[in-house]
């Protein structure tokens, strides 16, 4: 596999990532992003834990998804993060879910 290979391969392979994404993000609640991933999740409980003179975050996530390309599967029960970093935690708006009106069993 030559340089331009490896590149189209990478590029395919992030393109299909977000369009994964962009097709699911509307079945969980939060975005959460830390210093090595993105996650979106249906359950987030953050909270800080001293130690010491310093502190650290505890992250633990329920329904969860993962952003890795490399991951072979996505979809996780759940996730427990630690870390000394940052951490956002944002609620998504609620959108309500419509099935488009040619499945629709109403008439």
């Amino acid at each position: 596999m030559n340089e331009d290979d490896l590149d189209d391969y990478e590029r395919e392979a992030e393109l299909s990532l977000f369009r994964e994404y962009r097709d699911i993000v509307g079945q969980f609640r939060y975005v959460v992003e830390t210093e090595r991933r993105f996650y979106l999740a249906n359950e987030v409980e953050l909270q800080r834990q001293d130690a010491g003179s310093d502190f650290y975050f505890e992250l633990a996530m329920n329904d969860v998804w993962v952003w890795d390309v490399y991951r072979a599967d996505r979809f996780v029960k759940s996730v427990r993060v630690l870390t000394f970093k940052d951490v956002n935690v944002e609620e998504l708006s609620a959108r309500e879910f419509k099935l488009p009106e040619e499945l629709s069993i109403d008439e």
